[in-house]
């Protein structure tokens, strides 16, 4: 479904990762992307991919046709499309296939090969050693997605802990932390045929990169002649940035790390860029 999150004038669509919860782009007051976007006088619809369970049989690519599609031609005029993640790689998609009036990418990979090859290399042995357990679930937990990113920086992970320890318990930096924390650890578990995709087609063979990834009946770019925007944060272990898209566009770099250009203090050059960006319209 999309989540009307406020705001009047031309549409803008939030395209969040199948991998955790929409909410970390609207997650309070002080922070939400999507209240920010409102403010640029455009009306904010958050994409809420819905329970794994009724979406089980879809592939990365099928999650674009049967349910982003259709979503958003039921705006009624083209939206401007704004896409965080894996979810920039849907929402540049999707630009292929419905006229979009603009598209925004937010530590978005599309370049798998960019990634370092230890990581590529590890994400394949641990979808090995997990499918079998996957599959007789029908779906890949999200834990299991979850220790592939903390392996990517352990210290870093064992860092932020021992800090929230020194924080003030009933302080807002605590319980921003708490939020993150549970938004990053309660995601909908990823339906199988997304997973394989995502790490043998994705991280395995670079489909999107390579001009290979097959949405509907035609192969997917991000060479597209509509304005582009790629927001990318130099810190990002998540999605490095030279994984993003670069065939077209401007590019605005942040230094700050993956989740820390939505909510922390970079979120603001990132508002800035943005604005800067839709008020073209």
């Amino acid at each position: 479904m999309l989540r009307e999150c406020g705001g009047s004038g031309p549409p803008v669509i939030l395209v969040p990762s199948l991998i955790n919860p929409p909410h970390v782009l609207d997650l309070d007051p002080d922070v939400s992307l999507a209240e920010a976007i409102a403010r640029m006088g455009r009306r904010v619809l958050l994409l809420d991919w819905g329970p794994a369970s009724q979406r089980s049989e879809l592939s990365v690519a099928g999650h674009v046709e049967r349910l982003l599609l259709p979503l958003l031609w039921q705006i009624g005029e083209a939206p401007a499309v704004v896409g965080y993640c894996l979810g920039g790689t849907m929402a540049l998609a999707a630009a292929n296939l419905l006229p979009a009036e603009r598209v925004v990418t937010l530590a978005t990979p599309w370049d798998f090969a960019d990634y370092p090859a230890d990581g590529r290399e590890a994400l394949l042995a641990l979808w090995g050693s997990s499918r079998s357990a996957a599959s007789a679930l029908g779906a890949m937990p999200m834990e299991v997605l979850q220790s592939a990113f903390w392996s990517l920086d352990p210290e870093r992970t064992v860092a932020k802990f021992a800090k929230f320890a020194l924080l003030d318990p009933a302080g807002p930096e605590a319980r921003r932390f708490v939020a993150l924390e549970d938004w990053a650890n309660e995601g909908e578990p990823l339906p199988i045929p997304a997973a394989r995709e995502l790490i043998e087609d994705f991280f395995g063979a670079n489909s999107p990169g390579n001009g290979e990834w097959r949405v509907g009946l035609r192969n997917v770019t991000d060479d597209l002649s509509l304005p582009m925007l790629h927001c990318n944060a130099s810190g990002d272990r998540i999605t490095p940035a030279g994984t993003a898209p670069s065939s077209a566009g401007d590019v605005v770099q942040l230094s700050s790390g993956h989740v820390g250009m939505i909510v922390g203090s970079a979120r603001f050059e990132l508002h800035q860029a943005l604005e800067r960006f839709l008020g073209h319209a």
